[in-house]
Order: structure tokens, then sequence, then C-alpha cells
């Protein structure tokens, strides 16, 4: 059994963080571009709003994914909350997504009072899709040529989840 553990990120994990996202496949499921500076995920990580939860997973001492839950901070939208997330290639499969999930909605659901949750999926990526529905969240709607990747235009799912009662 694989020890997988969830923190938040520091600024020190922008060069892990920029590994994962030098991995095709975790590029391919995301909607960052290739060749970030490492700068820049360091600046998102260290400037992150008091709404922004940005979290990694560790496999002994080694980032390996990371996912960020955004809160919302708009009077009539603060009971939502998104996120986005990606696990490095060689990660995949491994329980690092599950794992992130599961942290992520505890606390969406039982510290911070996020009712809905939103996030949008590439309709080709059966594996996250997968993943969300395991975790409650539904198809809501797919938003057609939504983001340019790998030369085309992709179309999403926009997936939510409502908090279950008691």
């Amino acid at each position: 059994m694989i020890n997988i553990t969830i923190r938040r990120a520091t600024p020190d994990d922008a060069e892990a963080i920029d590994r994962i996202f030098a991995t095709p496949r975790a590029l391919w499921g995301t909607l960052q571009v290739p060749h970030m500076s490492v700068e820049t995920r360091r600046k998102r990580i260290a400037e992150a709003d008091a709404h922004t939860y940005p979290l990694v997973a560790v496999v002994d001492g080694e980032v390996v994914g990371q996912l960020t839950l955004h809160g919302n901070a708009r009077e009539r939208r603060k009971h939502t909350g998104a996120l986005g997330m990606a696990v490095r290639d060689d990660w995949q499969g491994r329980g690092v997504g599950t794992a992130l999930m599961r942290v992520c909605l505890d606390m969406a659901d039982n510290w911070l009072n996020i009712h809905r949750m939103e996030l949008e999926v590439f309709v080709d990526n059966e594996p996250a899709i997968r993943l969300y529905k395991k975790f409650g969240f539904v198809i809501e709607g797919q938003l057609t040529d939504f983001a340019f990747r790998d030369g085309e235009y992709a179309d999403v799912y926009m997936m939510g989840r409502i908090r279950k009662k008691g």
C-alpha cells in the first residue's frame, strides 16, 4: 500500500509541480500551457488569496500530484468552489487523484461550508471523468470548443457536485 500525504503547497514545491506539468498526459488533461516558468508557479502559490487552497500529494518525500481548491469570494456565490488538479504521468492510476479529492472535498464540505463544487474536464479525459463521478460529480453540460489544446479546439464537460445533507 502506498502512503500518500496531502498537504498545502508551498513556494518551494514550484519545481516539483513544474515536473508534473512536464509530463505529457498531465499537461494534456489540464488548461495549463507547456513551459510555464517555475517563477510563475512559485508566485501563484506564494500569492494565493484567502479563498485559494493549493494542495500537493507527496509520496516518499516527492510531490507527485497537485490540486487547487478555489473558494468563491463573490457574495452570491460564496457557497461554491471549483477545483483543478493534475497527477504526474507515472503516478496516474495509483490512488493519488483519489487522495487529493478526499482531502479537497473534506475541506469543502466540513471546513469551508462549500455547498456546490464545480469543475471542467475535457470530454476525452475518461480517467478523470470516472474519478469525479466516483466522488459524486455529475455532468451538467458540454461546452463546445472551450479550450485550444495540442493544435485543436477541445470540448469540456461542466461537472458539479452538491454536498449531501446530514
